[in-house]
């Protein structure tokens, strides 16, 4: 994806409800702001399964950790999220925790993805396993190591027997590839050999494949088009034959998703049948408003066919039943808070716990790391509020502790404390700078300070001096803005910061996100 996107770059320089709401939610999101998501925040590629009287996602967690989000709804219209697939990398990957994909066979729960190999960097198609749709997943290793690139596993039923297809050949000089090769009974290993579903003659990018079964036909609904980034038109097509192994013909326009009054660079999602018999398709878009700083979140489109049998999409609005995502922790004493942080595993092994005076954060830090450790959310909007209340009598004073709006290690902006001064401070291009210092009282035990994110993406620090709130004032409000912060498949993401050695660490009482329409 990434090759494919910068020679892209370079060329241009309660499900029964839903029926009774979809009139409302037409009319509701013709409003004015940044529209919610199903899903909010930074969700890409996610896959969705009914079991057990609800529904599972799972989505893409790139570079973040612990690996795979996993969210639960009861209507497929608001959703929770309950863990990740993982909580440490499997032992063969990297990196680039990719495109999951739910089977459920033999009453065992499949989650196939894609992930970079330690020894050699190629993106290959591992499998993990569970009795249950939301836990306890166990890792077996690759399935499928194809060329320089295999990803986006999806998995169809032929008669008794499964077969895996993905895409290949993305970081080749060749056209892309979707591929289909027959999978052994236990979903472990391919048998026999790989055979050719869809060729990219358009040179454009296919991939997100998916597939259902109607009237004598394989329908293939696939995304074209460049996934991520300001530079995306991702898009969703379909084409169909009489048989899995093809030959495909196009059905239906040439773009079945794509963009409408508040989203855009639709794709790469599953489909689903709802408990009305309707059958639906859980995908991402970009926020409009919102764009590359807060990702791509999870939206569902109701699949509707033509007396032909063309296939096409109704988008469905989310509806006031997802409220914002806002954040308000006491981290003080209370062990059973579980706000599901992620953070940058590639480049920060973060140590925290419960104390009776609020999370202790610590850890190691790479040496090539100029930020520190961040524990994370994902935003849903791309104007917010992050606070935290510093405990500072249990932290340590030399570490700099504080909050942080996390891009990667080499793109940051935070506002911190290091013993009795506060510094608002960058990471541009791998080199950390300090924006601005203020002298703080000695004696302080605590301090809540805050950062705030505007729509113009400026970035300004306060800190608390009795009840009134302070701004840190740089001479060049230039430095402050966050633009190009984004990495190139996820969005920024605001937490708690920590930056010492390994014996310090930073006391935090309590922390919130306030996310703003």
């Amino acid at each position: 994806m990434l090759k494919r996107f910068m020679r892209r770059l370079n060329q241009k320089k309660k499900l029964s409800h839903i029926g009774l709401f979809l009139s409302f939610l037409f009319i509701s999101c013709l409003t004015f702001g940044q529209q919610n998501a199903m899903i909010n925040g930074d969700f890409p590629d996610p896959t969705v399964l009914y079991a057990e009287g609800k529904y599972y996602s799972i989505g893409t967690s790139s570079e973040w950790g612990p690996h795979f989000p996993i969210y639960t709804s009861e209507d497929l219209l608001s959703w929770k999220q309950t863990g990740f697939v993982f909580s440490s990398p499997p032992e063969w990957a990297q990196s680039a925790f990719w495109a999951p994909e739910y089977l459920y066979h033999n009453g065992i729960y499949y989650v196939y993805y894609s992930a970079k190999r330690k020894k050699d960097g190629v993106s290959c198609i591992g499998v993990a396993t569970s009795r249950y749709p939301d836990r306890d997943f166990v890792d077996h290793g690759i399935v499928v190591d194809y060329g320089t690139e295999s990803i986006d596993a999806f998995v169809v039923r032929e008669g008794n027997e499964l077969y895996m297809t993905w895409k290949a050949y993305g970081l080749d000089d060749r056209p892309i590839e979707l591929i289909g090769s027959r999978l052994s009974a236990d979903g472990f290993r391919l048998e026999g050999e790989p055979f050719s579903l869809l060729l990219d003659t358009a040179a454009v990018g296919i991939e997100g494949q998916s597939f259902l079964k109607k009237d004598g036909y394989y329908y293939m609904f696939y995304s074209a088009g460049n996934c991520c980034g300001v530079e995306c038109d991702y898009h969703v097509q379909a084409v169909r034959s009489r048989a899995l192994k093809g030959p495909y013909e196009r059905i239906g326009t040439e773009v079945l998703l794509g963009e409408n009054t508040d989203w855009k660079c639709m794709g790469h999602g599953t489909f689903v049948e709802g408990k009305d018999e309707k059958m639906y398709y859980l995908f991402h878009g970009y926020n409009k408003v919102g764009a590359t700083y807060t990702g791509r979140e999870g939206l569902l489109a109701e699949l509707r066919w033509s007396p032909s049998g063309e296939p096409s999409f109704m988008f469905i609005p989310a509806s006031s039943l997802n409220k914002e995502h806002n954040i308000q922790l006491d981290l003080s004493g209370d062990s059973k808070i579980n706000p599901y942080w992620q953070w940058d595993f590639r480049y920060a092994k973060p140590e925290f716990s419960y104390i009776a005076q609020g999370l202790r954060l610590g850890g190691r830090i790479p040496s090539d790391n100029p930020t520190g450790i961040a524990l994370t959310w994902r935003p849903n909007s791309v104007v917010y509020e992050l606070g935290a209340v510093v405990n500072l009598i249990n932290s340590s004073d030399a570490a700099q502790k504080g909050v942080v709006i996390y891009g990667d290690k080499d793109r940051s902006i935070g506002v911190g404390i290091i013993g009795n001064k506060i510094q608002f401070w960058s990471v541009k291009d791998g080199k950390k700078s300090q924006i601005k210092q203020e002298e703080l009282p000695k004696a302080l035990t605590t301090l809540e300070l805050k950062l705030e994110l505007s729509a113009d993406l400026q970035c300004r620090a306060f800190y608390k001096r009795s009840s009134t709130w302070v701004e840190i004032v740089p001479e060049d409000r230039g430095l402050t803005r966050i633009g190009g912060i984004s990495p190139w498949d996820r969005s920024p993401r605001p937490g708690i910061h920590f930056q010492g050695t390994e014996d310090e660490s930073a006391v935090f009482h309590r922390v919130y996100l306030n996310n703003k329409p």
